[in-house]
């Protein structure tokens, strides 16, 4: 059995300690999106967001993917697949029959996996997603245009246009651009969502959808989170926080998070940009 010995955090969570009156700040901090970083904490507040958003829209077109091809295409780097990827292999390890393939292009410059990637689709009938707010990273902008010529040589260059999705910014950006010009359905990464975090906007819930996921589900479980780690600093989240930044202090700079079921490793991935990008400015952070 594991223990997990939280004792020497309880200045943290008693209202007569010493460290509780940090603590609480800390997370006033984060739920009224004030002091640093506020300008991308937008991610608090998706579960309510996207219910009054863009949901529709994505289920609409998930519906039309899964009704017309066998495999969508995410291109993505980083936070523009990690989440959806381990959602995916979490949620959904063994597709069910009809449920199209999901494939992940464009966070790598390895040829291998690229030619593993054209075998895996083959001649399956195909829609892409190319997910990027900017739209000129390397990586994504490669493979997006590969597979934008994959499309066009298979189903002719109008026709085409009805399979790209772009998830990309509101107003500006190469790929905004390139999306109105050439009249591609398009969703939006909003701007106060750092990429990391944005597995609950379309950039997530979009492939997640197309894979068959239960989108009202995993949104009701996001707000039912978000009801109940937004009240007081006894929760899981405040302690985990409170603890490792004990820790740190205590000179503990480096975290391990280990799992054995294969299922979670992408969700581990995930994670571990989560901390890593969030954390680590100015030499600050655990590794």
């Amino acid at each position: 059995m594991i223990k997990v010995d939280l004792s020497g955090a309880a200045g943290f969570f008693d209202p007569a300690g010493p460290d509780y009156a940090a603590a609480a700040q800390a997370h006033r901090t984060l739920l009224e999106h004030t002091g640093a970083g506020a300008d991308f904490t937008g991610w608090l507040d998706l579960p309510e967001r996207m219910q009054s958003g863009e949901l529709k829209q994505i289920l609409a077109a998930a519906s039309r993917i899964r009704g017309r091809s066998q495999a969508l295409v995410v291109v993505g780097i980083g936070g523009s697949y990690l989440g959806a990827k381990g959602a995916l292999e979490l949620l959904r390890p063994r597709p069910q029959p009809g449920d199209p393939k999901i494939l992940f292009a464009g966070n790598s410059l390895s040829p291998d996996a690229l030619m593993h990637l054209l075998e895996e689709l083959g001649d399956l009938d195909f829609d892409l997603n190319v997910v990027s707010k900017s739209g000129t990273t390397l990586e994504p902008a490669l493979a997006f245009r590969m597979f934008r010529g994959l499309l066009e040589a298979k189903y002719g260059p109008e026709k085409a246009k009805k399979h790209i999705f772009a998830t990309t910014d509101a107003h500006r950006g190469v790929l905004k651009h390139m999306a109105d010009e050439e009249g591609w359905e398009t969703f939006v990464v909003p701007d106060d969502i750092g990429g990391r975090f944005s597995v609950l906007t379309p950039v997530g819930l979009l492939p997640m959808a197309a894979a068959g996921l239960d989108i009202d589900a995993v949104m009701a479980g996001a707000a039912a989170s978000r009801e109940d780690y937004s009240h007081g600093s006894l929760h899981d989240c405040a302690r985990y926080a409170a603890l490792r930044n004990l820790l740190l202090f205590k000179g503990k700079s480096m975290e391990i998070m280990v799992n054995y079921e294969p299922s979670l490793v992408m969700l581990g991935e995930w994670l571990k940009q989560l901390f890593g990008e969030s954390e680590g400015k100015d030499q600050k952070g655990v590794y």
